[in-house]
């Protein structure tokens, strides 16, 4: 996910649990792979393999050309983005905008296959609107492309993230093609990932806006899936510890002014799930500029969530 699943939180997300973490989706053309953000997006300095590169465009030659690119630089996966439904991407016909163009993602998906030795994967949506579900068929063009995985987001591109997610699109693409399917969408509990994999029959599950705030979420269904039972929710001390180190590692990472300004939503999304009576207090902490004061502010914030959990108990 653009903007979110950079370096030090995908690290964040394999060391609690995920299987796979994939990068941001990077531009295939050429002239931004030196653009200091676009940097940022490929750096897997100490990252865990299999290192996957998310990459999004709509020309097939320069799509090839940025898998190369890639997989000289480190990738292990290349997986293509064809669902993401934010309108600066399909404004220019990219993301899931291209599943209107059947003969144009089978272009990009042999171009790209035939590129690399490394695996080529692909994200879609179900279609680009409920009247044009055609997810079925492009799976079967990804499938004879020689794409190695499909992962589906539940919903069209018309849909965006409203409403709910349905998977028996997906369930009827996992029938229909032989290479692994992964489901995606609305999954925030072990007891949701159970039921989405029972229905679909899906090989795997992605799990995106679930994991914001809750990166923790990974080993929680990884548990309900081996054993049937539910994890204990991690206790505040090991939130405070998750939280200060992924913004010390976001305020290293991309700079003090930069991590500053980002580390922000993931501050929201934490409390958003810890408790929302302190978001009035935690967006006032936004306003604060330096690595350290941030960092401060926020074992304050723990120490009264601490004060407070001794008191009702």
């Amino acid at each position: 996910m653009a903007g979110i699943t950079d370096r030090p939180f995908r690290q964040l997300c394999r060391e609690l649990g995920a299987g796979l973490a994939v990068s941001e989706m990077t531009a295939s053309n050429p002239a931004l792979r030196k653009h200091r953000r676009t940097l940022l997006k490929l750096d897997h300095n100490g990252e865990n393999e299999p290192r996957s590169v998310q990459i999004v465009g709509t020309n097939p030659k320069q799509m090839a050309e940025a898998a190369l690119f890639n997989q000289a630089n480190g990738a292990q996966i290349i997986d293509i983005n064809m669902g993401c439904p934010a309108k600066k991407v399909c404004n220019v016909a990219a993301g899931s905008a291209l599943l209107r163009d059947e003969p144009l993602v089978e272009e990009i998906l042999k171009s790209v296959v035939s590129a690399v030795h490394i695996p080529v994967t692909l994200k879609i949506r179900t279609g680009w609107d409920p009247l044009s579900k055609n997810a079925p068929t492009i799976a079967k063009i990804a499938e004879q492309a020689g794409i190695q995985a499909l992962a589906i987001h539940g919903r069209t591109r018309a849909c965006k993230y409203d409403g709910n997610a349905e998977f028996d699109t997906i369930k009827l693409v996992k029938q229909s093609i032989n290479i692994p399917v992964f489901a995606n969408g609305d999954i925030t509990t072990p007891q949701r990932a159970r039921d989405v994999l029972h229905h679909t029959n899906a090989d795997g599950l992605l799990i995106g806006r679930g994991a914001q705030g809750r990166p923790w979420i990974f080993r929680e269904i990884d548990h309900f899936l081996k054993t049937g039972e539910t994890l204990a929710p991690p206790d505040f001390e090991e939130i405070r510890q998750v939280v200060i180190r992924h913004i010390t590692q976001l305020h290293q990472f991309y700079g003090d002014i930069m991590g500053v300004r980002i580390a922000r939503k993931h501050i929201a999304w934490y409390f958003k799930h810890l408790d929302t009576s302190l978001l009035p207090l935690v967006k006032k902490s936004f306003s604060i500029q330096e690595p350290q004061q941030q960092l401060d502010f926020m074992d304050k914030i723990f120490h009264a969530l601490t004060q407070t959990q001794h008191q009702v108990a």
